[in-house]
């Protein structure tokens, strides 16, 4: 055998091999080509025309930043949203009219912490040079919960559709509130779009951090008042009852202390479900006066006027309004859109129709500070901000410094009303333990004197 031969076989393997190769190369693209056509058929957009008619509530804002209600009809609320912009009005609410057969009890909302986390990535894209359909399709690999992987597919649809990126996000209230929604339609329009992302994240991140740091403080109280409350129904229900039958069967005359507290324990285990009946009623009650706006306006009054409780619900209301405008501000959305929205982020019907008035006197042309002071609602330290900042031409930096010192006040009554709950929890079940020992104590020493008597 020549020298030769080896190489020639060595040749040959590498030709079989690399033939090989490239059948399986061509396979594999022929494999590739094939999905790449599905999932473009399977991601076709769906034009406007082809879609049904629907017909949406909304509120917006006219040129002399007037409230103006109606009934916008288009296939989508990204449709309907753009309609209105072109209109002159900017929508502040946009909601689906949704018949009695598709009336929803409860209405899911995306955590705000895939929002964030949707908001710092896409700010991150845009800012490297990134088209934001391809941000959305790589963000939409990387989300890992269902409701926001739906709304990003529909964001996606939907600027494929021609819709702009904010009435793309207007579509979906349950993943962006207005101030997001208004925020960005502004940055649209500034071409600063990766900076204002970047800011709603930071928000955000402020108030999932100021929830948490509220939930937490509550948590320890609120264990303490369940467990208080299972044991009193113990005590009642099983406890009591037992010494009654002890007591009758000794045919002893009991103190006052233990009858009260036997009568008592009787009436709860005969009559328990008037008890239970009655709480449900009041919840009924409670959530249908939450449902119609007189109602509710009530109940919110009633809140603000709770000891302790009311001055937390004053000072959360002050720290997410005053930063919500100075976000709204600051990112370049005019003043009549920024107290609309200001006035629905407050959640609380006496705080919305004071900043309505609000916008409305400072729109004839009276300012922003002397209305504010004429509400009451605005404490000393808040409207002197204001006054300096709307003076001065610096009112956002003035919000911004007025919801950080508001933030930390709610920070500390948070702790205060927690540090007081505690030890009033723990009284109320030291009361009522000790009263049932003090009755069944006082009961056992009677009846031990009348055996020594007899």
């Amino acid at each position: 055998m020549s020298a030769a031969e080896p190489d020639q076989r060595a040749s040959q393997k590498r030709a079989a091999k690399d033939q090989r190769d490239e059948r399986r190369a061509r396979k594999r693209e022929a494999v590739i080509a094939k999905r790449s056509s599905k999932d473009r058929q399977r991601r076709k957009p769906t034009k406007n025309h082809d879609l049904p008619i629907k017909q949406f509530s909304f509120v917006a804002l006219d040129d002399q930043g007037k409230a103006t209600r109606g009934v916008e009809k288009a296939p989508t609320a990204g449709a309907a949203h753009l309609a209105l912009l072109r209109r002159g009005l900017q929508p502040v609410e946009l909601s689906e009219r949704r018949s009695i057969l598709k009336f929803e009890i409860t209405k899911k909302m995306v955590p705000r912490k895939e929002v964030m986390n949707f908001s710092r990535q896409l700010s991150v894209f845009i800012r490297a040079g990134v088209p934001i359909m391809e941000s959305l399709e790589v963000i939409l690999e990387e989300t890992t919960g269902k409701m926001m992987r739906v709304v990003v597919t529909d964001m996606i649809d939907a600027l494929r559709n021609g819709d702009t990126f904010a009435a793309a996000a207007a579509s979906h209230p349950e993943a962006f509130p207005n101030y997001y929604v208004g925020i960005l339609e502004s940055a649209e329009l500034t071409g600063n779009l990766d900076a204002v992302l970047n800011q709603l994240a930071d928000y955000m991140d402020r108030d999932l951090k100021a929830r948490s740091k509220i939930t937490s403080a509550l948590i320890y109280p609120a264990v303490v008042a369940v467990l208080s409350i299972v044991v009193v129904v113990i005590l009642t229900v099983f406890v009591l009852p037992r010494f009654v039958v002890f007591f009758k069967s000794l045919n002893a005359k009991l103190p006052l202390v233990t009858r009260l507290m036997l009568d008592m324990s009787g009436y709860l285990t005969r009559w328990w479900f008037v008890l239970v009946g009655g709480a449900v009623i009041l919840v009924a009650l409670f959530l249908t006066m939450r449902r119609t706006k007189n109602g509710r306006a009530i109940l919110d009054s009633w809140l603000l006027r709770i000891p302790v409780i009311g001055d937390i619900t004053q000072t959360s209301i002050l720290e997410r309004t005053l930063r919500i405008l100075a976000s709204m501000l600051r990112a370049g959305v005019d003043m009549p859109r920024s107290m609309a929205v200001m006035a629905e982020s407050a959640n609380n019907s006496v705080y919305r129709t004071a900043i309505e008035h609000i916008r409305d006197e400072m729109m004839e042309g009276q300012g922003l500070a002397t209305p504010l002071a004429r509400t009451g609602l605005f404490p000393g330290a808040a409207r002197q901000m204001l006054r300096v900042g709307e003076e001065t031409g610096t009112l956002d930096q003035q919000l911004e410094v007025a919801a950080t010192y508001y933030g930390r006040e709610l920070e500390t009554k948070v702790d205060h009303a927690t540090s007081l709950f505690e030890p009033a929890i723990i009284i109320v079940m030291g009361v009522v333990v000790g009263f049932v020992a003090i009755a069944l104590i006082s009961a056992m020493y009677g009846i031990y004197n009348q055996v020594q008597i007899h």
